[in-house]
């Protein structure tokens, strides 16, 4: 190896590792791409899913509630309230029940306003909250409550 270092052999390792990490992220790119229609539940997506989420951002939750780790760390993740709170069998009712009674009004608690949503818009947000907890998140939260 010359004992001087030469604007050209410095050229070519820019250039060189430049081509180098930009194939190696354009592999990743491709990658994480292929990998998005297993990881998620997309094919489940239905209306009533749509309309859910349509609830949740006109309703700004993500402005105190995160989900999948996005959002307001003010309250609660929501990510597996699903599998916290009943199931299959019983998330729907206490959705229902717990939206209802809003504002709780316990002392030096915060409270969750009351938005008035109607029955259908409860059941829209529940199918879906259903659904995202079923989206492959590599178990997020990392603790049972969020």
């Amino acid at each position: 190896m010359p004992e001087t270092f030469t604007k050209g052999m410095a050229r070519n390792i820019y250039f060189g590792g430049s081509v180098f990490f930009i194939l190696i992220f354009l592999a990743l790119a491709f990658h994480t791409e292929k990998q998005i229609p297993q990881l998620t539940n997309e094919s489940q997506m239905t209306e009533a899913v749509v309309r859910g989420k349509l609830v949740w951002e006109q309703n700004n939750c993500v402005g105190c509630h995160t989900l999948l780790g996005e959002g307001a760390y003010f309250a609660p993740e929501l990510g597996n309230v699903f599998e916290r709170r009943g199931g299959e069998a019983d998330f729907n009712s206490f959705l229902h029940a717990w939206m209802g009674a809003q504002p709780l009004g316990i002392p030096g608690r915060r409270a969750m306003p009351q938005f008035n949503l109607t029955k259908q818009e409860v059941d829209d947000v529940a199918e879906f909250l259903e659904w995202t907890s079923k989206i492959n998140n590599f178990n997020w939260p990392p603790n049972r409550e969020g």
